[in-house]
């Protein structure tokens, strides 16, 4: 269908090569390039960086034994493996097999695959986002020509919030216009700090994120750290709607 795809690995697959076994077969060829990429924070562990060693090449998969009656082809794909030589004491190895239908002739081939794979932590927040905000698998459209259309009107409504979300912590002092307009962040005031005279000056991206997640129930404690994109899904769908009473209450029309 004119689609490539890059997967990780979770089995160590059968191959049709001399060590027989994907994990080894990648473990046998040369190191190609080094990369350093970041590690996010998990409760076990702290977020740092990883220095990866880089080996690729190309691998043919056998088909699994016990599908043997199904008489299924053997599949050839390129292969990447990013592995983390010397982790820090106490500490779990970072280790990613990619298999990918992209053909992979330089490191530069290899090292854009992995910062491709590396993007699954945001892509994994969107769908989140797509799926508990927008609630798209609830969406009962009867036709796949609806869900489609609908799919691509939340898809961009996902990347918003995550792209809030994001935003507020990478540039927390910039003013919030970056992300509202001047009557957003004026009733985002207002309501907040129960007031009907806004500032001259818009309040920081930072704080006018935490507005907003706190319309959608962040607590804003001190050890809440930062909200998520559900919490600002749900303020900003309350900031809509006072949006537009700001607007009507000024004598301006909503377009």
């Amino acid at each position: 269908m004119g689609v490539d795809l890059l997967v990780r690995a979770s089995s160590n697959r059968l191959v049709a090569h001399p060590e027989r076994k994907l994990w080894d077969t990648l473990a046998a060829a040369a190191v190609g390039a080094t990369v350093k990429v970041q590690v996010r924070s998990r409760e076990d562990r702290p977020a740092r960086s990883a220095h990866l060693t880089v080996r690729w090449r190309q691998v043919t998969l056998n088909p699994p034994k016990k599908r043997a009656a199904e008489k299924l082809p053997r599949v050839t794909v390129c292969a990447i493996l990013a592995r983390e030589e010397a982790p820090p004491e106490g500490g779990e190895p970072v280790e990613w097999l990619l298999l990918t239908t992209l053909a992979i002739d330089s490191a530069a081939d290899a090292l854009r695959c992995l910062e491709w794979y590396a993007c699954r932590w945001g892509i994994e927040v969107w769908h989140k986002v797509l799926k508990s905000g927008c609630q798209i698998e609830g969406r009962e459209l009867q036709t796949a020509e609806r869900l489609i259309r609908c799919l691509a009107v939340f898809s961009v409504v996902a990347w918003y919030v995550l792209y809030a979300t994001m935003l507020a912590r990478t540039l927390p002092d910039q003013p919030c216009t970056l992300l509202l307009d001047e009557d957003q962040w004026r009733a985002l005031y207002c309501v907040v700090h129960m007031t009907s005279q806004p500032p001259a000056q818009p309040p920081t991206l930072r704080q006018a994120v935490r507005w907003i997640a706190q319309l959608g129930g962040f607590m804003a404690r001190k050890g809440d750290g930062e909200p998520g994109p559900m919490t600002l899904w749900r303020g900003l769908q309350r900031l809509n709607d006072l949006t537009a009473m700001w607007r009507l209450m000024h004598g301006e029309k909503r377009k």
